[in-house]
């Protein structure tokens, strides 16, 4: 019987504890990977990253020299785009993780916890086994080059790969259990894993109301709200959406404003 092929992986970050630790981790709960290159600023990083051409990056964001996202912007200018799956080692930075939630990448707090990682690397070799195009980072890399909080696209991880949206084309989203159902202007629909819950924290400032447990739906495409029957809004493509008897208030306010 054939040993499946390692997944390798390059290690960026400055503090060498922080390597060995990372490394260490990874042999113990991810044996499958294998680090083939180490570096702790951005030009070793470059070279490392560009000569041993690995699957995964594990890329600290602050290193003594620079940033995480140089050496991706570096190696987007020398090599046309990214051919390689990113992870992020972080601490707690609110901009660059809003950033990373819209683009679908993943990332790991400082200190990194062993159950974090495991989810992590269970999503890399998931999606080693798709086609993926790495849109998703240039996406990362447009938000964090901008420096705004209003972000216009975000990238969807399916079962197929990951795809880029224009958020003003989101009608709607709503709850399938642990799945959340997105609905477009265009009439097109996909189910993405994640719940109804991490849209609502990613998408509340960008013009995205919860009105009810199972639905957030985009003000932009509010036709009308009804009070009899309970109270409930219809949306610009027809659709009739309960409104929770908590939020009735709440969306009674923001309609003032609108």
């Amino acid at each position: 019987m054939q040993n499946k092929p390692k997944i390798t992986a390059v290690l960026v970050d400055d503090d060498a504890h922080l390597r060995k630790g990372m490394k260490a981790m990874l042999e113990l709960y991810a044996s499958e990977f294998q680090i083939v290159g180490e570096a702790e600023n951005v030009h070793d990083a470059i070279a490392v990253i560009s000569n041993q051409n690995p699957q995964v990056v594990f890329l600290d964001i602050q290193l003594s020299e620079g940033t995480g996202f140089d050496i991706l912007e570096k190696l987007t200018e020398l090599q046309g785009k990214i051919s390689f799956q990113v992870v992020f080692i972080t601490a707690h930075e609110q901009y660059a993780i809003k950033a990373f939630r819209f683009s679908a990448l993943d990332f790991l707090l400082k200190p990194v916890d062993p159950e974090e990682l495991q989810k992590v690397v269970a999503k890399i070799q998931a999606t080693l086994q798709k086609h993926e195009n790495f849109e998703h980072i240039e996406l990362l890399l447009e938000n964090i080059r901008k420096k705004a909080d209003n972000f216009k696209r975000i990238a969807l991880s399916t079962a197929e790969g990951i795809h880029l949206f224009n958020i003003n084309e989101i009608l709607r989203c709503e709850s399938e259990d642990n799945y959340t159902k997105f609905y477009f202007v265009n009439g097109k629909s996909i189910l993405i894993s994640k719940t109804l819950k991490e849209y609502e924290e990613l998408l509340g400032g960008q013009g995205f109301e919860r009105i009810h447990q199972s639905h957030l739906i985009n003000l932009a495409f509010l036709k009308s709200y009804i009070r009899k029957d309970g109270g409930y809004v219809v949306m610009s493509d027809g659709s009739h959406l309960p409104i929770s008897q908590r939020k009735k208030e709440r969306l009674q306010e923001i309609l003032k404003t609108i």
